[in-house]
């Protein structure tokens, strides 16, 4: 007789907009002060925490986007998203935070990128295409810095 084991799962059972800003202070003066294109900083944080219940957990990605005016250093724009997904997992422990921290992110980064990519154009500014990140290689670089600075203790 074979066991009846309840297969692996991963579900998103909702995504959000926790927190959403845009700040342009100089706009459109600073647009007209540009001769060149701005220098844009972006930064991608993640946060996964347990709910009450024991298979559902939130995963917060926040992206940062700041543009700023080479010559006079002065900014021309900050962006910033924090998106978030609801989600259940039946998994293994040992599955767990890989798939909190890479692939709900990659599942939900390309909704977040389009949210901000419109906020900037809707403000008035030129499209900015954020490129694909690779979560997993910050997943390992986290995880590293974790161990080393667990060495150094």
């Amino acid at each position: 007789m074979t066991e009846n084991k309840s297969s692996n799962q991963i579900q998103i059972n909702m995504q959000y907009v926790k927190d959403m800003s845009f700040e342009a202070p100089d706009m459109p003066l600073s647009l007209l002060q540009i001769k060149e294109a701005p220098l844009i900083n972006i930064n991608v944080d993640l946060k996964a925490n347990k709910t009450n219940n024991e298979k559902n957990y939130m995963v917060e990605l926040t992206i940062r986007v700041k543009a700023d005016n080479k010559e006079t250093q002065k900014s021309v724009f900050l962006c910033e998203l924090t998106y978030g997904a609801l989600v259940t997992l039946d998994i293994p422990d040992e599955a767990r935070e890989p798939v909190l921290m890479v692939e709900i992110p990659h599942m939900i980064f390309p909704y977040a990128r389009q949210i901000v990519g419109n906020m900037i154009q809707q403000a008035g500014l030129p499209a900015l295409q954020i490129n694909p990140i690779d979560f997993m290689g910050l997943y390992q670089q986290k995880k590293a810095q974790n161990a080393k600075e667990a060495e150094n203790k």
